[in-house]
């Protein structure tokens, strides 16, 4: 498609998207009496206006049945999970049994590495991005460090080509095959948080099972962004957060994947009574007896207020359908590095630029886009912010800008541009 730098191009595409109408499904933060330019669903998604509702019902039914809300709330507490399985599984391309929503995000990290992170004193190194989100990086170091291992030494971390922001998959799969028998796992954010680059995981996943090891993804970035394949790529694990492109809420509920080639197998791991065998579940057993789903690592009750939150975005994803959001991200995303492009023409004969350092193919990136403010740095992120649009900054130089096919229209795209324009040009 040829863009045009104009809003009444950017009205024409609204007037053609079909998915326009779920912008208005959604509350925008109002500043001066106008609807800010939202682009840090990356960061937390906005709340759909139907979330108040589906949390009421849960208190409602609280109110009103107490501990029997377990068996006999519209949704029973005791199986609330089980209601969104189905969503999350459609979202990472698994099946219903492979996926469970549990606990929050770096917690669920953790209790995937127990399992799949299973070092010798031969086979112990762990392969991540060397700019990976701090809580990752933290994860898999106290990892290797609780089995008695020197991080510094036992965790591989993935750094681009000198000149360049993003990782080659060439480079992924050398390092993978470097390390050979000495790799125990690969974790690696699917959708880098400060490229925003989209990794290959099928083809990462290939190469580590060639080495012997695991592999894995932190889907934070990903989940509810672009489109998975999980079960058919073979990964092994996965985990994600619900509160960023799911719109569950701050802090909300996480989940976990699990491929269904590890169900039964004894892998070890920490147990809880929720993970237990639902059919033996209350005959209380003193030997934790797993259910062969990944439900298995489900430690406690499920927190039924955050679920329902979560529900009330799912719900929407299940009606808007993945395909139809990834479509238009590539057009949005596409428009917005077009009026970077165009931006950069205007003010080329100045000291500033804004270098986009996420991948141009739309294949390799979700709706985030992220900037280099040459010459500006944070000052310009603070005036984005004093005009009204909501993005985030990142140390040392980046500004992130995400605009979510599931409620941002393509004049605020323009209008993202225009406001930068007039900052930029004064």
């Amino acid at each position: 498609m040829k863009f045009e730098n104009t809003i009444a191009f950017a009205k024409g595409l609204d007037e053609k998207d079909p998915l326009r109408h779920f912008r208005d499904r959604f509350y925008f933060p109002i500043m001066e009496g106008k609807e800010v330019v939202y682009f840090t669903g990356n960061s937390l998604g906005l709340q759909p206006k139907q979330t108040q509702d589906y949390v009421l019902r849960e208190l409602e039914d609280w109110a009103s049945y107490g501990v029997e809300g377990h068996f006999h709330a519209g949704i029973p507490w005791y199986h609330y999970k089980d209601f969104l399985s189905d969503s999350v599984a459609t979202l990472l391309g698994a099946k219903k049994e492979e996926v469970v929503v549990m606990n929050s995000l770096t917690v669920n990290l953790h209790l995937l590495l127990v399992s799949f992170y299973r070092p010798t004193e031969k086979r112990h190194k762990i392969i991540c991005e060397y700019d990976a989100f701090p809580s990752d990086l933290y994860a898999v170091q106290s990892q290797a460090n609780v089995h008695g291992f020197n991080p510094d030494s036992s965790v591989i971390y993935l750094k681009p080509r000198n000149g360049e922001h993003c990782l080659q998959t060439d480079d992924i799969i050398k390092a993978i095959e470097d390390a050979g028998d000495s790799l125990s796992t690969v974790m690696l954010g699917a959708v880098n948080f400060y490229t925003g680059q989209y990794f290959e995981l099928e083809k990462i996943t290939v190469a580590a099972h060639k080495a012997g090891a695991t592999c894995g993804f932190n889907l934070a970035h990903a989940a509810g962004n672009v489109k998975m394949d999980l079960h058919n790529w073979n990964v092994d694990y996965a985990c994600f957060c619900s509160y960023k492109y799911l719109n569950a809420g701050p802090g909300s509920v996480s989940g976990i994947f699990v491929h269904e080639k590890h169900f039964g197998k004894n892998l070890p791991q920490f147990a809880g009574w929720w993970g237990n065998d639902p059919d033996t579940r209350f005959k209380m057993p003193r030997k934790f007896e797993p259910v062969k789903a990944a439900s298995a690592w489900a430690l406690s009750n499920d927190p039924v207020l955050t679920m329902a939150a979560l529900k009330s975005s799912l719900d929407i994803f299940d009606e808007a359908g993945l395909a139809n959001l990834r479509a238009k991200s590539e057009l949005l995303t596409g428009y917005l590095e077009f009026i970077i492009g165009q931006l950069n023409t205007k003010i080329q004969n100045t000291k500033y630029k804004l270098e986009v350092i996420t991948p141009q193919d739309p294949a390799r990136r979700g709706c985030q886009l992220s900037m280099i403010a040459h010459g500006l740095g944070k000052d310009l992120f603070n005036k984005l912010t004093a005009a009204g649009v909501v993005c985030d900054w990142r140390e040392p130089n980046v500004i992130r800008a995400a605009p979510v096919p599931l409620y941002n229209s393509f004049e605020d795209v323009f209008r993202f541009g225009e406001i930068l324009e007039k900052i930029l040009m004064n």
